[in-house]
């Protein structure tokens, strides 16, 4: 099983970037796929959901209306589109995957710096 994060990056405030996770070793289409983040010295924190079809999203309050999720199931890859990025979004961000408490994956990870 593995999750690949990409995508990230410094980038201004205000600016976008779009990570990427593709996956493998298992069967994609069948897991809700969750974007985390951690901040040095804090708790990882839900940052977005997208269940297995793509039918229903979910975000953190701190970017609704700024970050999108969505996912390709015959690519086996997820998304996450941010925009109008601010110093507080920057942090490590985890892919995850979810079928149960058993089958349940992690990414290595991908740094997100929004500083000028």
């Amino acid at each position: 099983v593995q999750l690949v994060e990409s995508g990230g990056g410094l980038v201004q405030p205000g600016g976008s970037l779009r990570l990427s996770c593709a996956a493998s070793g298992f069967t994609f289409s069948s897991y809700v796929m969750r974007w985390y983040r951690q901040a040095p010295g804090r708790e990882r924190e839900l940052v977005a959901t997208i269940t297995s079809d793509g039918g229903s999203t979910n975000y953190a309050d701190s970017v609704k209306g700024r970050f999108t999720i969505s996912r390709d199931n015959a690519k086996n890859t997820v998304y996450l589109q941010m925009s109008s990025l601010k110093p507080e979004d920057t942090a490590v961000y985890y892919c995850n995957a979810w079928r149960n408490a058993r089958y349940n994956y992690w990414g290595q990870g991908t740094q997100v710096t929004v500083s000028s």
